[in-house]
């Protein structure tokens, strides 16, 4: 038994596809050893939305909640932060959780998140008539990990967004705990590479596919329309058909913890695309956006 919250009869600019999950953060300790930790909610696709909405544009979240308070925390804070919510809630299925080891260098994550609401998704959780208006149709790499109906539904997303007229963005965003390497590989590959943005870390490309370079990437995915390799400090750069790549540095900040940075990138390049910046000007808001969830310990930054 489930029940929706209807999309809004304004349809947002932007559409965030994938799971939220609660967040459990250790703090002054490692997870091991802590008697103190923090509860909050982590999620690609939910950060992406946030950022969008504090860059001053409409954006929805788009995915399931199982009847609990982890999913009561999860909606509050994301209406709380402006984003609209398009949630089906299971009341079989539960929200998952994710525990973390924070770092300056990496974070040690824990999921628990098998068999959880989000991961029931599949083909028809969105369908064209749904999206009509919407300009960008937004998920990432991990929505179509979390079970083969997560990736049926990603597959029908990618044909519904463009029935509707919206663009495709693809974040490759790679997580090694959710599916093999092959089916990574394989599935990443063919995602990105029909994407009409995708956005990808050097790193993770280096790992999931052999690839060393951005120019090396490019060459693997040649199919997408605008590709955005990003490489942590150095700076990332946008390779749009056959013109010449951009690159636009890094800025230096003092790093607090990395995570969510990938997906502040994402929300601030979506967001100068909506206003329609030039390409150097939308990566450099995409670092800008980067650089104010790095100095936090959370995936979305504080409200002011």
């Amino acid at each position: 038994m489930s029940s929706a919250s209807s999309p809004a009869s304004i349809a947002p600019e932007v559409v965030c596809i994938g799971e939220s999950m609660g967040l459990v953060t250790a703090l002054g300790a490692p997870l091991a050893e802590t008697e103190t930790a923090a509860l909050g909610l982590a999620g690609a696709e939910g950060n992406v939305a946030v950022g969008l909405v504090s860059a001053g544009h409409r954006a929805a979240w788009a995915s399931r909640l199982g009847d609990d308070p982890i999913g009561v925390r999860i909606s509050t804070e994301l209406a709380r932060r402006g984003v609209d919510l398009w949630v089906t809630t299971d009341a079989d299925a539960p929200t998952g959780v994710m525990f973390k080891d924070p770092g300056t260098e990496s974070s040690s994550v824990y999921y628990y998140r098998r068999g959880s609401a989000a991961s029931l998704m599949a083909p028809g959780f969105l369908d064209a008539p749904q999206l009509a208006g919407v300009r960008i149709v937004h998920t990432t790499g991990i929505t179509p990990a979390l079970s083969p109906s997560c990736r049926a539904m990603v597959d029908q997303l990618f044909v519904d967004a463009r029935t509707a007229g919206a663009l495709v963005s693809f974040d490759v965003n790679d997580r090694r705990a959710l599916w093999t390497m092959q089916d990574a590989a394989e599935t990443l590959t063919r995602l990105a590479d029909a994407a009409d943005i995708a956005f990808v870390g050097r790193d993770e490309a280096e790992r999931v596919w052999g690839t060393a370079t951005a120019v090396e990437i490019r060459a693997h995915l040649p199919n997408c329309g605008l590709l955005i390799v990003k490489d942590g400090d150095v700076g990332a750069t946008a390779f749009l058909g056959d013109d010449e790549p951009v690159f636009v540095p890094a800025p230096r900040v003092e790093i607090v913890e990395p995570v969510g940075a990938g997906d502040a990138f994402a929300a601030g390049f979506l967001a100068a695309t909506l206003d329609g910046a030039e390409l150097a000007e939308r990566l450099s808001a995409g670092h800008t956006a980067a650089a104010r969830v790095l100095t936090t310990h959370g995936d979305l930054p504080p409200l002011p």
